[in-house]
């Protein structure tokens, strides 16, 4: 008889687990009891469970979120809706994946993620194998970039010439646009100042900086003495 997943024993009774683990309590599990179940249920779930879909689902309940009852309704849906989903401790299903096979669920659980974990480990390891657990320069780079088909260029700085060239051709236009805005302001206060007073001189030789800030030298006469 095949290996069958997702089916066991509390106590006397038969259940299908439709979650191994409740989230936030991994010590609890959600399951429903396959005899309590009308035929219209029963049947099309049994078929979920011996079907490749259900044997390949981590948790039960997907493959019952896409299978129907007979009358067209998501099994999983239904469960749910006639309260026929019971919460209940992992220390007291055991899985029965074949006649002669029993394991407690709480154990199975720690099984499986010592497996997936390990799997998760290998493959870390093989990542890291493969760049000898270094990151290149062009790594660096390429990350820092984002995913893209541009060639990285070895010009000797991080980042390129061509992307240092942009950045201060982009920082030159600012400071191009900022100081246009500025000739505009500074025309229009000139304006509004001679609208203001005519007489007012608009240049910037009607005071000059070398006179004010120039200090006066006081001259003195030098008496001779005869």
């Amino acid at each position: 008889m095949a290996f069958l997943r997702h089916v066991g024993k509390h106590g006397d009774r038969k259940v299908a687990v439709i979650f191994r683990e409740v989230p936030g309590e991994s010590h609890m599990c959600l399951v429903a009891y396959t005899e309590l179940l009308n035929k219209h249920i029963h049947d099309p779930m049994i078929q979920c469970i011996e079907s490749d879909i259900g044997q390949n689902s981590e948790n039960l309940a997907d493959a019952l979120n896409r299978s129907y009852t007979t009358d067209g309704k998501i099994i999983l849906q239904i469960l749910h809706h006639e309260g026929q989903l019971k919460k209940i401790q992992t220390a007291q299903v055991v899985m029965t994946p074949q006649p002669n096979t029993v394991i407690r669920l709480d154990e199975l659980n720690k099984i499986l993620d010592e497996m997936k974990q390990g799997e998760e480990a290998v493959k870390r390891l093989a990542e890291m194998d493969k760049s000898a657990g270094m990151q290149t320069r062009a790594d660096v780079i390429r990350k820092m970039r984002g995913p893209q088909n541009q060639p990285v260029e070895s010009t000797g700085d991080l980042l390129g010439d061509a992307h240092l060239a942009k950045q201060r051709l982009e920082q030159a236009l600012k400071m191009e646009n900022e100081a246009q805005g500025l000739l505009t302001e500074a025309k229009r206060l000139k304006s509004e100042a001679h609208q203001l007073d005519p007489n007012v001189s608009t240049t910037n030789d009607a005071a000059p900086v070398a006179d004010v800030a120039k200090p006066k030298v006081r001259k003195t006469r030098t008496k001779v003495v005869a």
